[in-house]
């Protein structure tokens, strides 16, 4: 019961969340159009049939089935007939001045940047949870080029292409984004800084830029395959492995490696089972083909997603700067694409966006919350593109009016806007395609509650 009344708050949140951030770009151009005299004829959250909907003083109300955006309907602007549908009104109609049009297109994107400005203000004073994940390298291959320059277990990376790192995620991150595979990454030991060239190599998995540096964790048994050297043993799903052979492990790859040359050979391996210590004993089977020993189970990562609260939260402006400098250096790594290996496929459609907010959201609710002011910046950059169809080709549109005092040729305007129409609603069933195929990792994420959450410290309650 307590899980289906998980996964209905997490769909009703998503719901909410998504749609006020569609709510407020389309209520920015439908205020500014009543207050700049135009005719209103449809205000819709959504594209395509209707869910529900009304008539109100002659202007349309709808939620529709198709979750990529909304549309409110201006028939004396220049809009998306392949989208939103013609009027038949609109040659009836007065003209408009491109300044009011410029206003109508330039107040949607207005909104979704105060919108996001409101919830940054909400999550200052609520708190912000931050992912504790400091970036300790864990195991290091002693054959491997890094273990060659010096680097060891237990060093911290904390700075990656030249901009300072607190965790993996923003190491990763900063890899990926890199222009160049060969990456300057400092490394502090016993507070001394050290700086190294270190090559990355792309993820088979994820097609991304990867260094080859792992986290500091102990593996986790994931599932035991019966008739098998772990299943004999009485290895269990969720035993965590300290060491192997009399090793303690740091890594997956170490504890991998170290099975691998122990074909055939009793071991002694030592778990962590619910908090005890056990100590086993264990005899890899020899793989015939390839020739290295086996245990029989899949292994997975034992770290635990933990949050603590920092409380007051980042200020407004921090918040919308970090999402600004983020969406810069993404935009930039596409525009590189062939020097860091980002592209099309690594964006993400509306069912992404939509996994990504419920996860969050089945997380910690400021984490969705978080996520609402990127998502609404975003919003906001995105539409400004001037490219028909989105708000910045309006202006654009609308500033050659102005300028060359004359509106553009209609043939030219329908052409250019529907041919721009089925290019963008083409991007988003690509996009979506990825989505669903590519990340269902992320899908999965979506009702799963394995992370903490710590209170800040000023949030502790006193000893007794």
């Amino acid at each position: 019961m307590s899980q289906l009344l998980n996964i209905l708050y997490v769909v009703a949140g998503v719901i909410l969340l998504f749609g006020a951030a569609v709510f407020v770009h389309e209520f920015g151009h439908y205020w500014m159009a009543r207050r700049r005299g135009l005719k209103v004829e449809a205000f819709a959250i959504g594209f395509g049939p209707k869910i529900y909907g009304w008539t109100r003083d002659g202007i349309e109300y709808s939620w529709r089935w198709i979750p990529a955006g909304g549309f409110v309907k201006l028939p004396q602007m220049v809009t998306s007939d392949a989208i939103e549908g013609s009027s038949e009104n609109a040659e009836t109609l007065p003209p408009v001045s491109p300044w009011s049009k410029i206003l109508v297109a330039f107040a949607g994107p207005f909104m979704n940047v105060v919108f996001a400005f409101v919830i940054a203000s909400v999550i200052y004073f609520v708190g912000l949870p931050v992912l504790v994940n400091p970036s300790i390298i864990g195991y290091v291959d002693p054959a491997s080029p890094e273990a060659a320059l010096g680097i060891r277990e237990g060093d911290r990376v904390v700075e990656v292409n030249g901009k300072q790192v607190n965790s993996w995620q923003d190491v990763q991150m900063t890899t990926v984004l890199a222009r160049t595979n060969v990456i300057p990454v400092t490394i502090e030991r016993d507070g001394v800084n050290t700086q190294y060239q270190l090559t990355a190599l792309v993820n088979e998995t994820l097609g991304w830029k990867m260094l080859n540096l792992d986290p500091r964790d102990h593996p986790q048994v994931i599932d035991v395959l019966p008739d098998s050297a772990a299943a004999e043993t009485g290895l269990q799903a969720n035993d965590v492995v300290t060491s192997f052979a009399g090793i303690p492990i740091a890594g997956k790859e170490q504890l991998i490696s170290l099975i691998e040359k122990r074909g055939g050979q009793a071991t002694d391996i030592v778990v962590q089972r619910e908090g005890t210590r056990l100590a086993l004993s264990i005899t890899p089977r020899m793989n015939p083909e390839a020739k290295v020993g086996r245990i029989g189970v899949m292994l997975g990562s034992s770290t635990e997603t933990v949050y603590r609260v920092q409380k007051p939260g980042p200020t407004p402006w921090a918040q919308v700067s970090d999402v600004l400098e983020k969406t810069y250096h993404t935009l930039s790594a596409l525009f590189h694409s062939k020097e860091t290996g980002v592209g099309v496929k690594d964006l993400s459609g509306p069912p992404g966006i939509l996994a990504m907010l419920a996860a969050q959201l089945n997380t910690d609710f400021r984490l969705a919350l978080s996520f609402l002011v990127l998502l609404n910046v975003n919003l906001a950059i995105i539409n400004l593109f001037p490219i028909p169809v989105l708000d910045g080709g309006h202006i654009t549109m609308s500033l050659y009016e102005w300028i060359a005092r004359r509106p553009l040729n209609v043939r030219f305007v329908e052409w250019t806007t529907t041919a721009f129409a089925v290019l963008l609603i083409s991007f988003m069933l690509y996009v979506s395609y990825n989505d669903v195929t590519s990340r269902f990792t992320v899908f999965k994420s979506m009702f799963r509650g394995d992370s903490t959450i710590e209170a800040s410290p000023g949030d502790q309650p006193a000893e007794e």
